[in-house]
């Protein structure tokens, strides 16, 4: 009984073998190469459950996503003759899986990667080397990105590969490029500060020497119209005491004598040791 259930067996598991080597799948995630003994037969695969003839057929998976590649910081000349470091990255994914695995020798993605950085690069130093540092950084950075992008993506056809996006992460000089055009920065920078300070000081002294011309000319207008007051008060005064003069001239006689004694002894501690004659006493004698 035991031997009559060993062929059966190994029927069952020939059956379920061939099977499993009937059928794939292909997941809308990848590409896929159909060989049939070591020649390549078929790459055009949609997603799904597909057939190939057993243990004559093989498959041959690769990466369909959109994949990025971070290059290694190169340096480029530029039209000026000046080297920069510019750091960059590409996108890009598997168009054609079949010229893919032809182009790589196998399928490789660091074959591809490093075919890629090549194209990349080589267009990068043809770009650079037609533009200043300034048009590269500011004015033509868009149109520069444009042009790598379209000359770029005709040359990766040969890959299989569609390119995607590229993109200039940093464009920086050399260390002691940097360091010398940071020292002039600084110095210009200082310049400018000194100059602008000399300018203020100027410009203070300026202000103070207005302000003191001002403060002089309102003292002096301020005494010129304190003095014309003063001189009317004192015309006013002289015309008023005139006019009470002439009203009464005894009484004015008596009140200026009242005033000149006020003025000399009118201190508690005051002494006036004189003889009592002359006009100066005549108040106190009744005259």
């Amino acid at each position: 009984m035991q031997d009559r259930s060993m062929p059966f067996f190994f029927i069952a598991a020939f059956v379920l073998l061939t099977l499993a080597n009937t059928a794939f799948i292909v997941d809308q995630r990848e590409r896929a190469v159909l060989f049939q003994l070591g020649e390549l037969k078929r790459a055009d695969f949609e997603p799904g459950l597909h057939f190939k003839l057993p243990f004559m057929q093989s498959v041959t998976r690769f990466d369909g996503r959109i994949q990025e590649l971070d290059n290694a910081t190169e340096n480029f000349l530029t039209a000026e003759k000046k080297n920069v470091e510019v750091d960059s990255f590409v996108k890009w994914r598997i168009a054609d899986a079949a010229q893919f695995y032809r182009a790589t020798g196998g399928g490789q993605s660091i074959v591809a990667a490093d075919r890629l950085s090549a194209i990349v690069n080589s267009g990068l130093r043809s770009q650079f080397g037609s533009r200043t540092i300034q048009q590269a950084i500011n004015t033509d950075r868009i149109a520069m990105m444009q042009a790598l992008e379209k000359d770029a993506k005709e040359k990766v056809k040969e890959l299989g590969i569609e390119l995607v996006d590229v993109r200039i992460k940093s464009i920086n000089l050399p260390r002691e490029v940097s360091d010398s055009v940071y020292d002039r920065m600084r110095a210009e920078r200082t310049r400018v500060a000194t100059e602008l300070r000399a300018k203020g000081a100027e410009e203070g002294e300026k202000i103070r020497a207005n302000a003191d011309r001002d403060a002089q000319v309102t003292v002096a207008d301020a005494y010129r119209d304190a003095e014309i007051l003063r001189g009317e008060g004192d015309a006013k005064a002289a015309d008023i005491y005139a006019k009470a003069y002439g009203a009464d001239a005894e009484f004015y006689k008596f009140y200026r004598s009242l005033s000149a004694y006020r003025d000399s002894i009118g201190g508690p501690n005051d002494v006036l040791v004189v003889e009592p004659k002359g006009e100066f006493f005549d108040a106190f004698k009744g005259r």
